[in-house]
């Protein structure tokens, strides 16, 4: 290759007109530059890559034998390898764990140590290890080994039976059986079939059936030639290769196939009754299984898709596995309008399901923000806004892709289906784009498919092959061909269900012209007639709707659910409203008197005025006589008509405990009084009182043409404690008022007034004195201002007498 490099180099000086040539190996080497660092094999394709740190635990004193291919990732031969090397690795699936299969990447940094302590000086080179190699074997190279998996296949056969002692525990014996052996074999062998494969001494068959047949129990494979004339004779075999199914007491039978073949021949004695794989569990009747729902188990055709299983992925997928995004943007938000437009175009569900589908794809092509939340998605999706006809059924109801136990199928068998059905149906209606479909799923699995390892396996396919599809049909074949590599894959694995096993679909008795040989007699599938088994299986008309929900009780549970939402919302507003308030109420420092505290005062105000009222019906025609000489209308009950009971009340809301929730705190009200309103308040209670000499005119609050004449009072030689005000008492005792024209004098002035209990102390009374009516702020004032007024005296005092100093004459004497 150096030697070529070098030619085209001095061509490119020399010969124009080859520059082509050189173009394209440039393009070669940048295209793989990628594989080149990570190397040509990934997880996915079923072969172990070596390392420094595990190549010692694989290949040396390994009860496996093991194929290791040494390459190099630049090489354009271990490239073009590659493929043969993974379809071989599918192939021999089944062989394990009597054989492995193993690459290591010499052009890599880290592994050229390890390349070169096993001699490897060219690429690619494939070195057999026996079982139990030690330390010192440096394998055994494959001298100029084919190119192909059949011939691959039989060399790595030939290599296994130069095995010496030990045997690898896990190979069964590959060598033909005898009739002596046959005739004691159930004697030594607790098995429950015995497959006799009949063949030529060249024939690989019965080898390939023996390693194939490995990871299965209750039966066993052997080989017979053709020249074990005993048992020939005994089962009567006339063609070669045939299978013969031998059990105990001598009976037999000859195994029926389509085509004699190793293919078709695996195929059916791994679905013979009573064959597992080793670990797994055996088939359980669907009589009594249930699903998670509870529901029973509910038959269905296995050769028909269900639309129940179509929904109940759309379910799943947009309810479920993309509400694990909170907020969608980037890549994600492309790939879940990418999905969404082909559920649109393609999708051929029922009318209420596509309607949904289409309002959910125009609010996504009308968002041209960078991102969006998935409450705000899943609002156009729960049809919030109540459009008619159009629903997604909530829950699922698996069917076709219903399992044996609850953690089986469904889900991702639901996903291939749904794709299938896309590309089928993308093809039937005649799509513009062929990677339309593929590329959605391939967004989408890698975007939001919960299982990381199954997307990364996925992923690498595509990448790999998917620039191979060109046109619609090659769109469902390539589907089709990596589902079946993934049930290669995933067969004998915890997630298989034993009632469903990961075959090679279809089945030769699902579509058995589907299914050839080539002439070597390898198993090739006819994708001429793969494809219209395809586009009619997964076609809309033969989608069954068996145990689908009736369209108008997905539209009425729909409304149900959307009223009981609406209610629990308003509900928990309510509440966060009550809360705010509160935590607002508890945060402020003095607030309003809530309405209950407001309307408590009322109703404890009102009683005493009912009494007041009853009173004043007591006091008979004096009251109704003082009510003539006002002006005929009835007056109000005076505040002072009760004192004690206003006394108890004022006592009562002083000692009443606020309430926590709703509680406002009440303003600290000053202490003011109007001396007018106590004259009259307690008129009564002081008119009483020894008369001064000096007489006083009473204030009134009436304009001059309203005022009446009243009684003249005199300034008191007691002073009312309780009042914090100096009495005023009348001069003549017949100039004093009746009991109800006070009372309307007092409602016609409008004044209000409060009482305060007359239980001060001695020293309380001077101080009311002292106030006389006066608050505690006018006394603060007159304070600072008596104050001020002294300082400005001080000050002025200070600013003549050194004025007066600085114009004193200084008599000097001579």
């Amino acid at each position: 290759m150096a030697r070529r490099g070098g030619r085209a180099t001095s061509r490119f000086t020399a010969y124009p007109g080859e520059t082509a040539t050189f173009a394209v190996w440039l393009c070669s080497c940048l295209l793989f530059l990628s594989a080149a660092e990570a190397g040509l094999y990934t997880a996915s394709d079923q072969i172990v890559r070596l390392t420094p740190g595990n190549v010692v635990s694989v290949l040396l004193n390994s009860t496996a034998a093991t194929v290791v291919e040494f390459y190099a990732s630049w090489c354009g031969h271990c490239i073009a390898f590659s493929p043969v090397y993974k379809d071989l690795a599918i192939d021999i699936k089944e062989w394990k764990p009597a054989v492995e299969l193993a690459a290591i990447d010499c052009a890599a940094e880290e592994n050229r140590k390890v390349c070169s302590s096993y001699g490897i000086r060219g690429y690619p080179t494939l070195k057999f290890f026996h079982a139990y190699s030690t330390a010192e074997s440096a394998g055994k190279a494959f001298r100029d080994f084919p190119r192909d998996v059949r011939g691959l296949r039989h060399k790595l056969i030939d290599q296994l039976e130069t095995h010496g002692e030990p045997w690898p525990p896990a190979c069964p014996p590959l060598e033909p059986t005898s009739q002596a052996e046959i005739n004691s074999f159930f004697e030594t062998n607790n098995v429950q079939h015995l497959a006799l494969i009949f063949e030529e001494a060249q024939s690989y068959i019965g080898r390939e059936l023996t390693l194939d047949l490995l990871q299965f129990e209750n039966i066993a494979v052997r080989r017979v030639l053709s020249t074990e004339e005993g048992l020939v004779t005994k089962l009567g075999v006339t063609e070669f290769p045939s299978c013969y199914l031998y059990y105990p007491g001598g009976n037999f039978t000859r195994l029926k196939v389509n085509v004699e073949a190793r293919t078709f021949y695996a195929y059916a004695l791994q679905r013979l009754p009573g064959v597992v794989r080793s670990g797994k569990p055996p088939p359980v009747t669907t009589d009594g299984v249930t699903n998670s729902t509870e529901d029973l188990w509910r038959p269905f055709n296995r050769s028909r898709v269900y639309m129940a299983d179509l929904e109940s992925t759309l379910h799943y997928s947009l309810r479920v596995e993309v509400a694990a995004h909170t907020v969608i943007k980037g890549e994600a938000l492309n790939s879940l309008k990418k999905y969404i437009t082909v559920l649109v175009k393609y999708f051929p569900g029922r009318p209420v399901v596509v309607n949904l589908l289409k309002s959910v794809n125009s609010w996504l092509q009308n968002q041209t923000g960078s991102e969006i939340s998935y409450d705000a998605f899943k609002e156009i999706l729960d049809n919030s806004a109540q459009s008619p006809d159009t629903a997604l059924p909530e829950g699922v109801r698996w069917v076709g892709c219903q399992g044996s136990r609850p953690h089986f199928r469904r889900y991702p068998c639901g996903v291939w289906t749904l794709f299938h059905v896309l590309t089928v149906q993308a093809k039937n209606v005649g799509g513009s784009d062929p990677q339309e479909v593929l590329s959605a799923m391939r967004n989408y699995v890698r975007s939001y498919f919960g299982c990381r390892l199954c997307a990364e396996h996925f992923e690498n396919m595509a990448r790999e092959s998917l620039v191979e599809v060109s046109t619609l049909s090659s769109a469902v074949l390539w589907l089709w061909s990596r589902h079946n590599r993934v049930n290669n894959r995933l067969a004998g694995d915890l997630s298989e269900d034993p009632n469903f096993p990961k075959i090679q679909w279809p089945s030769p008795e699902m579509c058995e012209a589907c299914h050839t040989v080539k002439e070597n007699g390898d198993h090739r599938w006819n994708q001429d007639q793969v494809l219209p088994f395809l586009l009619s299986y997964f076609s809309s008309n033969s989608i069954l709707k068996d145990y689908l929900e009736d369209e108008d009780q997905v539209l009425a549970k729909q409304r149900e659910q959307h009223a009981s939402q609406k209610l629990a919302l308003e509900a928990q507003k309510r509440v966060e409203r009550k809360a705010r308030e509160a935590l607002d109420l508890m945060m402020r420092p003095t607030s309003e008197p809530t309405v209950e505290e407001e309307e408590e005062e009322e109703e404890e105000g009102e009683e005493p005025q009912d009494e007041a009222v009853a009173d004043e019906e007591e006091d008979g025609g004096e009251g109704a006589a003082a009510a003539d000489d006002i002006g005929g209308k009835t007056s109000e009950p005076s505040p002072w008509a009760k004192p004690e009971m206003e006394v108890g009340r004022s006592r009562r809301q002083a000692h009443r405990k606020p309430s926590i929730v709703g509680m406002r705190m009440r303003e600290v009200q000053e202490d003011i009084v109007d001396l007018d309103s106590f004259v009259n308040q307690h008129y009564k209670a002081k008119a009483l009182q020894l008369a001064a000499s000096s007489r006083v005119r009473p204030r009134t609050l009436q304009r001059k043409e309203e005022q009446e004449p009243g009684p003249v009072f005199g300034l008191g030689m007691e002073l009312d404690g309780g009042l914090g005000m100096v009495g005023l008492q009348p001069m003549e005792a017949d100039l004093e008022l009746d009991v109800g024209q006070q009372r309307k004098r007092l409602q016609k002035r409008d004044l209000t007034g409060q009482y305060f209990g007359e239980g001060l102390s001695h020293r309380g009374r001077w101080m009311s004195m002292l106030s006389i009516g006066f608050s505690k702020v006018d006394i603060s004032l007159c304070v600072i201002l008596y104050f001020l007024s002294s300082m400005c005296l001080l000050a002025m005092y200070l600013f003549f007498k050194n004025r007066l100093k600085v114009r004193r004459v200084k008599i000097s004497l001579p």
